[in-house]
């Protein structure tokens, strides 16, 4: 399928990145499975998916699909899909250990090669909701829902992207960046990420009949730990939202 151009620079790019995003996170997102965010909070406090057994699951930029891979062994019937080629090798690796087989799909999230109303739930945990361009992914995930079918992704917050400092290359306790001009994002590597300011996310469910039922905004606990170190700073993620969850439901 046709893949625009900024998606096709986040293929290659993840591509490129994949064997040492594995080799920092991989064991701590197997480990933490089902939890959410960069500082892992479980899914069994924050209640985003629900009952999952029998539930047809898409995730969207799956990584290595060490989500679905827990959600197949609580019993939903699980799709992951990833941009990247060599994200799905490491997936397979981990799906033979886990003695699992589901659907891997190649592609990007702003054109998923699946039919419509195939799911009851679509998701990613700082997947291609972050990745790929909001205006091409939300009618997507509008199409390949169930009416009455779950959104829920989590992803950095404005919040964030506003205090992120690009003189020093850290996140600063003062607004430096741009609320407004929320969009498109520059990565080093020459990947682009995506955010828009909160409104415009609200905007954008309802013009493609999604309901925002709740926004969780993850605050870590005071011994919290990740991996992803440079994301945010501990105490200032205990005092601002460095990541949330989005949930909105097909009308």
């Amino acid at each position: 399928m046709e893949i625009s151009p900024e998606a096709l620079k986040n293929r290659l790019a993840w591509d490129r990145n994949s064997d040492e995003y594995q080799a920092r996170h991989s064991d701590d997102l197997t480990q933490h499975a089902l939890a959410w965010g960069v500082w892992r909070i479980p899914e069994s406090e924050l209640n985003v998916l629900g009952d999952v057994a029998g539930k047809d699951i898409l995730e969207l930029g799956c990584g290595a699909a060490q989500f679905s891979i827990a959600l197949a062994k609580a019993g939903a019937r699980a799709t992951a899909l990833d941009n990247s080629a060599r994200q799905l090798e490491h997936a397979c690796e981990l799906m033979a250990a886990a003695g699992l087989d589901f659907p891997l799909v190649h592609a990007s999230a702003e054109s998923v090669p699946l039919p419509d109303a195939s799911f009851d739930i679509v998701f990613c945990d700082h997947g291609a909701m972050s990745w790929c361009d909001p205006y091409r992914t939300v009618p997507e995930v509008a199409r390949l829902l169930r009416p009455g079918g779950l959104l829920a992704f989590a992803a950095s917050t404005p919040i964030r992207e506003v205090c992120y400092d690009p003189t020093t290359d850290a996140i600063s306790s003062r607004l430096v960046g741009d609320y407004f001009a929320l969009r498109k994002i520059a990565e080093e590597d020459g990947a682009t990420s995506y955010q828009l300011p909160y409104g415009e996310w609200i905007r954008l469910f309802r013009a493609n009949g999604l309901v925002v039922e709740d926004l969780i905004e993850m605050r870590p606990p005071e011994d919290a730990g990740t991996t992803y170190e440079g994301y945010a700073p501990l105490d200032w993620a205990r005092r601002y939202p460095g990541d949330h969850i989005w949930k909105a439901r097909k009308a």
